[in-house]
């Protein structure tokens, strides 16, 4: 399997394999290899465990925004969380809870974003948005990305929201090909909680909520999805010679002419 073809190339003679669900609580530090879905699939299993250990993640994907950390810099990761002076960022991570009447349908966690959308050949979308006990607006659009400041350099930088530093407390709220010019992002305070509700009343008009991109469930009429802050951060490891907007450049191709 993965693990012992991992232990080989290692050099490790013996290996201890444990079910990814029971990896956070058998575990001090969480090693991640791969790339960034790799990363988002462990990060909602350490949210829902009793402990929450630190991730440091080594790119072995293609982009690798999240899993910034080098194969040749995993030694000196690794070295830096024996001695202590290991930098740990702290990721506001998003609770999702999807409602018919009074009856709780499910509840996820993401780390990057919650997007409610349309189906490939559905309509377009009627969204009402409020915010506590406030209305927002009702948007129509193809859909709606719920971010956290991680997840502003994912799905919602292509959909022309804004790049939100990671050690900003919010959430931003951006329309997806909105069909009126003035829905524009919104950026809200982390402790908002914010409820989307599809207007579903069209036969052709299909939703559903998807978290990180890697999960979903399909939204009948009435249905709600009420999006707050997850009550724990995730915790992780960072290259000390990284700074964000190397990466941002480094990745992205920021400010490039």
């Amino acid at each position: 399997g993965g693990a012992e073809d991992t232990a080989e190339l290692a050099g490790l003679t013996s290996v201890q394999t444990t079910a990814p669900a029971a990896l956070p609580d058998a575990a001090d530090l969480i090693l991640v290899l791969g790339g960034d879905g790799t990363l988002l699939g462990m990060a909602r299993q350490i949210a829902v465990a009793r402990t929450d250990p630190p991730i440091l993640a080594v790119n072995f994907g293609s982009l690798g925004f999240l899993t910034e950390i080098t194969l040749p810099e995993l030694f000196e990761a690794l070295a830096s969380v024996v001695d202590g002076s290991a930098r740990i960022d702290e990721r506001r991570m998003l609770r999702s809870r999807t409602t018919r009447g009074d009856t709780l349908l499910a509840e996820r966690i993401a780390l990057n974003d919650v997007v409610i959308t349309k189906s490939a050949l559905s309509g377009i979308l009627d969204l009402s948005v409020s915010v506590g006990d406030q209305f927002v607006a009702r948007f129509r659009a193809d859909g709606l990305i719920i971010a956290t400041p991680t997840g502003s350099t994912a799905y919602n930088l292509s959909a022309g929201g804004p790049i939100v530093h990671p050690q900003v407390n919010a959430i931003v709220l951006t329309p997806i090909a909105p069909h009126t010019l003035t829905n524009r992002p919104v950026v809200l305070p982390e402790t908002s909680a914010i409820r989307i509700q599809p207007e579903l009343g069209d036969r052709h008009a299909e939703a559903f909520a998807s978290f990180d991109g890697q999960s979903g469930i399909k939204l009948e009429r009435g249905d709600a999805v009420i999006v707050d802050s997850a009550s724990r951060p995730l915790r992780m490891i960072r290259a000390a010679s990284r700074p964000y907007f190397a990466v941002l450049r480094e990745k992205l191709r920021w400010t490039e002419r």
